[in-house]
């Protein structure tokens, strides 16, 4: 998938989804779609992202941009390239997934769909990035602010590792025929336990 004129939905336009769009406008996706609390807007020629955060930083929805609205639900139904889920949990479930209409899910809010529903995602042929590989820069970003460590390196450990990450857990899936999630926790537990050997954990316990 070429990020340049991809397609993209943005459930969500607080701080993820906001940073989402300006990142992926950088590399010549297209808005389409999004939504916050007040409802949905979209254009499926694109929509102005500096002037939808012109009305986020004003306090206002982004139903105020005018043109093609609806509730907010309705940004389930847009189809696109890349859909982004960046605010609240389950916002994908078993009797809305079928709606959806995309390549490409980066779960940009914690617990977006169960397990299950990702599973029917995977069977339709939609890649689900799971969320605590896609979305774990604020937590990257943290250990190294706590460390010292200045904006500029914490973007790039954080570019590092989750493109790292990712390819890490595309690889299992490919090799092994199994879900990204089903690959995200495997990668996660071989850390943890070559951490523990590797350190004097076992010991102190």
């Amino acid at each position: 998938l070429d990020l340049n004129g991809a397609t993209v939905v943005i459930q969500g336009f607080g701080s993820v989804g906001t940073h989402t769009a300006r990142f992926l406008k950088q590399r010549g996706a297209v808005l389409v779609g999004v939504c916050d609390i007040g409802g949905t807007v979209s254009d499926p020629g694109g929509l102005d992202l500096d002037r939808l955060l012109t009305l986020q930083a004003a306090g206002k929805s982004v139903i105020e941009y005018g043109g093609r609205t609806d509730d907010k639900d309705a940004v389930i139904d847009i189809a696109c390239d890349i859909w982004v889920p960046a605010a609240r949990p389950d916002v994908i479930t078993g009797e809305n997934v079928a709606r959806l209409k995309t390549k490409l899910i980066a779960q940009g809010a914690n617990i977006a769909m169960s397990m299950e529903t990702e599973k029917v995602l995977h069977e339709r042929g939609v890649l689900v990035l799971p969320d605590f590989i896609a979305n774990a820069g604020g937590v990257i970003c943290g250990a190294v602010e706590y460390r010292g460590g200045t904006r500029e390196e914490a973007e790039a450990i954080i570019v590092k590792t989750v493109s790292d990450n990712t390819r890490a857990i595309l690889d299992k899936v490919r090799d092994d025929k199994i879900l990204p999630r089903e690959a995200a926790i495997m990668l996660a537990q071989e850390r943890l336990l070559d951490f523990m050997e590797a350190s004097d954990f076992n010991r102190a316990a």
